[in-house]
């Protein structure tokens, strides 16, 4: 018979009574059975199932050759085979029996064998229980092993390792449950296995196909498998994937350590095992990085070390305070950062004889690597490392520092591809970081304008207690235009105010300060509420129009803003409000329950030609009054009417210290991730005790002025306050004086003891006085002038019915012991 590469026939003579009297050298070459092992045995002993239908009785004679039958083989395997059945006959015509040709099923010309043997793709066949029944020289190489080791072999035993996931994390199937599962439920599968064939340090990757082989009943006999090696394709998949991530996850944040921390991240663990990212500190700081170009390779270089990651958990650096670091004269990273090239080192040269192992399909040929790289230094061995790259990390031709990526465990050595890989990562991370740097510079820059802008201290006075906080957005917004202010006016009053300009970034800082100004100069000329809105509205106006290009050059910023501008007098509780599109103030009384507001917000300011309303409301003492912004009760999760109702549930402690309850209403009503500015002022309100305040009505006759004189010492020396006798009196003879002469009734005096004391004569003129110089031999025009150096301010307000002329002097407050 032929030999096994001619795939052997086997040829069994079969007496009447089914016993083997006749065994062939083919049936020992495809069977294993020598003819001692089988002449005189049945045959039906060498079928592993039952005869099939039609079967003759007895040992099969006249089997159908396209029929398939099941034979055992020496070794336990199974081998399907196609067996033709011919009569023998002696010489008087009697039946001696039956020739049986067994040969493979699937007799193909040798020709087709050779092929399929020499085939560069991985081809296997099992039996049903995953024994090895013939593999072709390909996979022999895959799996180190020759056909001859393996036969009859369970797959379990021979490649253990193919029971486990190569990448559990990744929820791959063990190669093996996907041969059992063909076995088990006869549909076949595709799938892409990596592992690391047997001598090999690199993980390779395989796309196979698995199905079942069926016999002519419809039943599986064997399960086939072929392979073909894609590694080159599926890494260079995973480095578009780590890619594809580093795209969606590296600066998102607009910080840097951030930025930094995510470029540490993304490439763990898919491509290395331990990142780390060093940074100028100028770079951390916002500020322009150093400037020298180029950097000196024999200079010390003294970076921070902004963010580390790696798969080892102990080894992470949480985050926090960049810690410094140094690369010292000569080192890779010196080097680097001083040419602007990558460098790859490798702890030892992989392979064998001298000669790089890379993975089939991966760039090998060292034209695929920059010049001078890789290089082998053992001496990172001494760090537990394998490899590793060094990038400098540029932006826009500017030098911000250096990364690291390293591999710990793995034995794989970096390719040319990998390096192309680190390069890219560090080049999306680079720009993320310098926009961060800029940002920071930016935002930090806006931070210093608006908070230079805004009140540096709450001024002393004595109508309300008071107490603010402002907070800017969250990391990725620009700085708003929110602002609050406390402004003492005439007559013990005080002006609560809060706004918010339209708007982000330096421009809306630069208005809110521009607006603030305007608010606090027309509060000094004590306009009510809505005449003050009304002037502001004019102002917005202007700046609007200032603010549009001309020729080539670009808007600097958005126009529009809310205002909400109050006024508290502590003499009669009397508490008045305009709003100019802004919302309303909350006010609790003492005993808890909200003071309704029953007023309407008017227009933004800047929309022109619609009026502002004032609304007067008397308060109990001890009411609480918050004014807000709406950064504060607005954001993404919550509405405007919501917000206003988690603010009184915060608000309803209102006994609580206010700068106690300031914290309190901040960290309530604030997400940590917040899109707005915001700004809360909270003032408790005073009473002014009724014995500090004194007032007559003078009749318009100048024989009166000695009496006002009069009861306005008499007033001072009950008070205590002799010191401020003299200059009241002359004072009060001055603006009684000016008010009978120039005025009209009724004329009214009243004097109030605050911080300061007060001195204020109103008529029902609205001709307002002014200072002016008078000439040697004038009779007149020096009675202002004598009030304006003898007190610490003076002014005049008008009223609905007239104006009010006003005085202050400051009380002398006893030396601390």
């Amino acid at each position: 018979m032929a030999g096994k590469q001619d795939a052997p026939i086997a040829v069994v003579v079969v007496d009447p009574d089914g016993m083997v009297s006749g065994w062939s050298e083919g049936g020992r070459l495809l069977l294993g059975w020598t003819a001692e092992d089988t002449v005189g045995r049945p045959v039906t002993d060498l079928l592993v199932d039952p005869p099939p239908p039609g079967f003759p009785e007895g040992y099969g004679a006249g089997v159908d050759p396209t029929g398939c039958i099941s034979l055992r083989h020496e070794d336990g395997s199974t081998l399907d085979a196609v067996v033709t059945a011919n009569p023998l006959f002696g010489p008087d015509g009697r039946a001696m029996g039956h020739a049986l040709t067994v040969q493979r099923w699937g007799r193909r010309p040798v020709i087709a064998d050779r092929a399929f043997e020499q085939c560069p793709f991985a081809l296997g066949v099992y039996d049903p229980e995953l024994r090895f029944q013939w593999i072709n020289a390909s996979s022999g190489r895959v799996i180190a092993h020759s056909e001859e080791q393996v036969l009859g072999k369970r797959y379990r035993e021979v490649l253990p390792e193919f029971d486990r996931s190569l990448f559990p994390e990744r929820d791959d199937k063990p190669y093996t449950d996907a041969l059992a599962e063909v076995a088990r439920t006869g549909e076949p599968t595709r799938l892409i296995t990596v592992f690391r064939p047997r001598g090999s340090d690199y993980a390779n990757a395989w796309a196979t196909s698995i199905w079942p082989v069926r016999d002519a009943g419809g039943r599986v006999r064997a399960i086939a498998n072929w392979g073909f090696d894609m590694s080159a394709e599926y890494w260079a998949r995973q480095r578009l994937l780590i890619l594809n991530e580093a795209s969606g996850g590296i600066g998102r944040t607009l910080d840097v350590i951030g930025t930094a921390r995510e470029l540490a991240m993304t490439p763990v663990p898919g491509f290395v095992d331990l990142v780390s990212v060093d940074l100028f500190d100028e770079v951390l700081r916002g500020e322009e990085p150093p400037s020298r170009s180029p950097f000196d390779p024999g200079e010390t270089i003294r970076l921070s070390r902004a963010a580390q990651h790696s798969t080892k958990v102990d080894a992470d650096r949480a985050p926090g305070p960049a810690k410094p670091v140094t690369h010292a004269p000569g080192s890779v990273a010196a080097r680097c950062m001083a040419t602007g090239r990558s460098a790859v080192e490798l702890a030892a040269e992989p392979g064998q004889g001298g000669e790089w192992a890379f993975g089939p399909g991966l760039a090998a040929d060292p034209a695929h690597w920059p010049p001078g790289n890789p290089v082998i230094d053992e001496s990172i061995a001494a760090d537990g490392l394998t490899g590793r790259i060094t990038v400098p990390l540029r932006a826009r031709g500017t030098l911000l520092g250096v990364v690291a990526f390293s591999r710990l465990d793995r034995p794989e050595a970096f390719t040319a591809d990998d390096l192309i890989l680190a390069e890219e990562l560090t080049a999306k991370a680079a720009v993320a970081i310098d926009n961060a740097r800029r940002y920071s510079r930016e935002r930090t820059t806006a931070l210093t304008l608006q908070r230079s802008l805004l009140p540096q201290g709450l001024p002393n006075q004595e109508a309300v207690e008071v107490a603010s906080r402002y907070l800017p957005g969250g990391t990725g917004t620009e700085v708003g235009g929110d602002w609050f202010d406390v402004i003492p006016l005439s007559g013990a009053r005080v002006a609560l105010v809060v706004g918010d300009v339209v708007g982000h970034g330096l421009h809306a800082s630069a208005s809110m300060g521009r607006l603030r100004t305007a608010v606090r100069t027309l509060a000094d000329v004590d306009l009510p509420p809505d005449e003050l809105l009304t002037h502001m509205d004019d102002l917005v106006l202007h700046l609007a129009s200032d603010l549009q290009p001309a020729g080539h050059f670009q808007p600097t910023g958005e126009s529009g803003a809310t205002c909400l501008y109050t006024v508290y007098d502590p003499v009669s509780r009397h508490f008045t409000l305009a709003s100019a599109g802004h919302p309303l103030p909350l006010i609790i009384s003492p005993d808890g329950t909200r003071t309704p507001v029953p007023a309407h917000p008017g227009p933004p300011l800047g929309i022109g030609g619609l009026p502002f309303e004032a609304t007067e409301l008397e308060l109990p003492e001890g009411s609480l009054l918050t004014l807000y912004t709406d950064g504060l009760v607005k954001s993404r999760e919550r509405d405007l009417d919501e917000g206003i109702t988690d603010l009184q549930r915060a608000l309803s402690h209102s006994t609580t210290p206010l700068e106690a309850l300031c914290d309190t209403v901040m960290d309530t009503m604030l997400p940590q991730r917040r899109t707005d500015d915001a700004a809360l002022l909270l003032a408790r309100t005073h009473a002014l005790d009724p014995h500090h305040v004194a007032d007559w009505d003078v009749e318009p006759d100048t024989a009166q002025v000695p009496r006002a004189r009069k009861l306005a010492v008499d007033q001072v020396d009950a008070w205590g306050l002799e010191e401020a006798a003299f200059v009241t009196e002359l004072v009060v003879s001055e603006l009684v004086t000016n008010a009978i002469r120039y005025g009209a009734p009724p004329i009214r005096l009243r004097l109030i003891r605050d911080n300061s004391l007060i001195c204020e004569v109103s008529d029902a003129s609205n001709t307002a006085p002014h200072l002016r110089r008078a000439r040697a031999f004038d009779e007149g025009g020096r009675g202002l002038l004598l009030v304006a150096q003898l007190t610490q301010g003076w002014g005049t307000r008008h009223t609905t019915d007239g104006k009010t002329i006003w005085c202050a002097q400051n009380l002398h407050q006893p030396e601390p012991h």
